[in-house]
């Protein structure tokens, strides 16, 4: 199924259909293509685009993928007969304008503002790539590291207020999308 709505679009490619929990927020603008699944209290902030038309993308409950960011996948090559899905596990934050490419963000890991993450490679818990860094294929950043850099590096571990600030960055967006959703449903109707 098709569908297109407030300028959104969701769309079924081979077969796959996005699978969007009813509670998720999705604003306008934003382009969900194929075998996407998007967990309770996700949003999906404007003019995103997550394309899973090679291989899946998963987005866990409460994450948030904020305006412009791009996710794709990785499609299965002869020498990656698996190829690289890419799965974005529970209350992640993924800033403005990131690329997310066929990788795995795990539970609670932060992907700063223009940061690329690339085929391969994982954010752990607790851990944050920070604005403007690439994740260079295959690497890992550890739980309660920080990377930064163009490729990223080692830079510091994060401190127990850090880990607080990104939780409460996670409950703001979760919060904030209530509220974008509640304003353009009124919108649509008055």
């Amino acid at each position: 199924m098709n569908a297109s709505r407030n300028d959104i679009t969701i769309a079924a490619i081979g077969g796959k259909a996005p699978r969007i929990h009813s509670s998720a927020f999705i604003a306008p603008g934003c382009r969900i293509i194929g075998d996407v699944e998007i967990g309770p209290d996700a949003s999906i902030w404007y003019n995103c685009v997550l394309r899973a038309d090679v291989h899946r993308i998963v987005v866990g409950a409460r994450s948030n993928i904020q305006d412009g960011t791009v996710v794709h996948c990785d499609s299965p090559k002869p020498k990656r007969p698996d190829g690289f899905p890419t799965i974005i596990g529970e209350d992640v934050l993924i800033g403005h304008m990131a690329m997310i490419h066929g990788c795995t963000l795990e539970d609670r890991a932060f992907v700063g503002l223009g940061a690329i993450v690339m085929d391969g490679a994982r954010v752990e818990s607790d851990a944050m790539l920070a604005a403007g860094a690439m994740l260079t294929t295959g690497k890992v950043i550890a739980s309660r590291q920080m990377w930064l850099g163009r490729p990223a590096a080692y830079a510091r571990d994060l401190t127990d207020d850090a880990l607080e600030d990104m939780r409460a960055g996670v409950a703001g967006y979760v919060i904030n999308g209530k509220l974008h959703a509640a304003a353009l449903n009124g919108q649509a109707q008055g």
